[in-house]
């Protein structure tokens, strides 16, 4: 496999601006399991490969690394800063006045950037959790979804667009009720929405949605997620690997279950932002992207596996009174549901 990809052949995705950015992009939370040195090494080698779309957050814990190569790899000629596109999210324990701003500011600092390209509310409420903590902690100060009390942090992400701090703005982890209740009092629109997608996971009707409003949809857990914390698992999690349709376009194609994952996510119109440490594994990653493509057989037999297996179901994020994590993704759609609760 060669040290460097052509940039040029990687494909593009199309945000409502007009502006095209990389079909895929490297993911930075080490799940628990690798540290800021790590990840930072990964970035750094992965610019060298090719990838120019980096997905951070305040919360990984680990953007001064990452700035640190950030820096160096400009530094060195390898990538312009007008070749990349670096994404940041602000955390839960941020959304009060002026915190936005403030956790905007420290990522720009610990990353060494004069602007973001894209920022993103991280989860939509202030339920706070330790970075790390077990599956079963709960904080007695965490509340249901409020459009006013959003409204209030996405006020904010537009002012960091208006002081020129951030080119867009974007939402993760939302509903189609969410964004029904939050689209039409955006003065400045979200670019992108961070969503789990993976074959085992495809939200088709999320996705269907973001894109029918020109948002577009960038996929955590493009190969579910095989690394993710402890607190994140159950023994009702399906592994992408071994959907027959996955395994079967492995075998025709003789790659790893995990590039099919890609190779479908990148073709359905969606960003993954896989993860991965390893160098191989984030080349080939890249790589596979740039050639022999799924057949519309294999697609369509992708698409009918989806078993609806959310993975990262945000338990710790639950508030007093909550039935279960079902409430957080507003399976029932009923926004009556977070009224209810907040007037509890």
């Amino acid at each position: 496999m060669t040290d460097r990809i052509d940039t040029k052949k990687i494909p593009t995705r199309r945000l409502y601006s007009g502006e095209e950015i990389p079909c895929i992009g490297l993911g930075t939370f080490g799940s628990d399991k690798y540290g800021p040195e790590q990840i930072a090494e990964a970035v750094y080698g992965a610019i060298r490969f090719g990838y120019r779309l980096i997905d951070c957050a305040a919360v990984y814990q680990n953007e001064d690394r990452i700035g640190e190569v950030l820096q160096k790899a400009m530094t060195e000629g390898i990538v312009r800063r007008e070749e990349l596109f670096i994404t940041s999210k602000v955390w839960n324990d941020m959304h009060g006045e002026g915190d936005v701003l403030a956790s905007c500011r420290k990522s720009l600092r610990d990353l060494g950037l004069k602007q973001m390209d894209l920022y993103f509310v991280h989860w939509p409420f202030p339920n706070y959790h330790a970075p790390g903590c077990d599956g079963d902690a709960r904080n007695p100060d965490s509340r249901p979804f409020s459009v006013e009390e959003f409204m209030r942090t996405w006020r904010q992400c537009e002012t960091l667009v208006d002081r020129g701090l951030v080119r867009y703005i974007g939402m993760s982890n939302m509903t189609i009720a969410k964004l029904e209740a939050v689209l039409p009092l955006c003065r400045i629109r979200p670019a992108a929405l961070e969503m789990e997608l993976h074959p085992a996971f495809q939200q088709k009707e999320l996705f269907d949605y973001a894109c029918a409003h020109e948002i577009l949809p960038i996929g955590y857990c493009p190969l579910g997620s095989p690394s993710r914390p402890e607190r994140d698992r159950t023994a009702e999690d399906v592994a992408d690997g071994e959907l027959p349709s996955v395994a079967t376009a492995s075998k025709a194609h003789g790659v790893h279950p995990a590039l099919i994952c890609l190779k479908w996510a990148v073709q359905r119109g969606q960003v993954p932002i896989p993860f991965s440490v390893k160098k191989a594994q984030y080349m080939s990653n890249l790589t596979c992207v740039i050639n022999d493509p799924l057949t519309d057989a294999e697609m369509a037999a992708i698409e009918a596996d989806d078993r609806n297996c959310r993975l990262v179901k945000g338990q710790v994020f639950l508030w007093k009174g909550a039935k279960g994590w079902e409430d957080l993704w507003d399976v029932d759609g009923s926004r009556r549901t977070w009224e209810e609760a907040l007037n509890m």
